[in-house]
């Protein structure tokens, strides 16, 4: 038995599903190889049209740690998310897309790095793959620790976050359909003060040309959203963040470009 068991506790993993039959078996399976064992796979199906839900079947039958609520209308990631936390019965709380994968060290390493510091909310860094799960040779690397401010223009990935639900409370999400991920970690930096990351890649976030977030455009007006109406922040400080977005994408696929000149000059 992992040495952690006793001295941590359960972690509730938060999956919204939607149409995923091509990605989520490998979802899941990512958490059912975790080294760490004392958890529970929280699935909120969001009325499916495809195969996920006979998939997930399958999965239950063979590990009754993973558990299975269907909404009743098509909601979004935000009511699926939200419906998810309320039934997670962890101290911890971690988050898992359905097509993201996790490393089998990810919850062991990751608990043990927040339970040797008194860490209530931590993220790691992450790579990118594509829809077959090439690698895209890219890392998003963590930033050792970061307060509201820097999440504002630095927010961690959505599977690498844990947070510890018994000290620091369960945390909501508006319905917005878009972004809510990072409305999620704007709420508990401000109670949990900072955020603290684990640099090592843990996870691997998959990139697809369908995914709400893949377009950045379209994501101005959510950015724009979160920030005047939610989060209640200044016009011009609302510029300064989107064009921050902006800038840092620019920058971002212009490495990768330059990473890929390169290694085709050099074949």
């Amino acid at each position: 038995m992992n040495m952690l068991y006793n001295q941590v506790g359960l972690v509730s993993i938060i999956m919204p599903a939607y149409n995923c039959q091509d990605f989520i078996e490998e979802s899941i399976d990512s958490v059912i190889n975790q080294s760490y064992i004392d958890w529970e796979l929280i699935i909120i199906d969001d009325c499916s049209e495809d195969d996920t839900v006979s998939i997930i079947q399958k999965k239950i039958n063979v590990d009754n740690r993973i558990k299975l609520y269907r909404l009743e209308t098509n909601s979004g990631a935000a009511i699926a998310r939200n419906t998810a936390i309320s039934y997670a019965k962890g101290e911890f709380i971690a988050f898992l897309d359905s097509d993201d994968i996790w490393f089998p060290n990810k919850l062991e390493k990751q608990l043990t790095f927040m339970r040797e510091n008194g860490y209530s909310f931590t993220c790691s860094s992450y790579n990118k793959i594509d829809s077959s799960g090439n690698s895209l040779r890219q890392v998003i690397k963590t930033r050792e620790i970061s307060n509201y401010d820097q999440i504002l223009k630095y927010s961690p990935g959505n599977s690498t976050v844990i947070y510890n639900s018994s000290r620091l409370g369960k945390f909501y999400i508006p319905d917005i359909r878009k972004r809510n991920d990072y409305v999620m970690w704007l709420s508990i930096i401000k109670t949990a003060k900072y955020l603290y990351g684990y640099n090592e890649v843990l996870s691997s976030h998959r990139v697809r040309e369908n995914s709400l977030s893949f377009n950045k455009r379209n994501l101005v007006k959510y950015h724009w959203y979160v920030y005047k109406k939610i989060e209640k922040i200044s016009t011009i400080y609302s510029i300064y963040l989107i064009t921050h977005m902006f800038t840092k994408t620019v920058f971002r696929k212009g490495l990768m470009l330059l990473k890929k000149n390169r290694k085709e000059n050099k074949t």
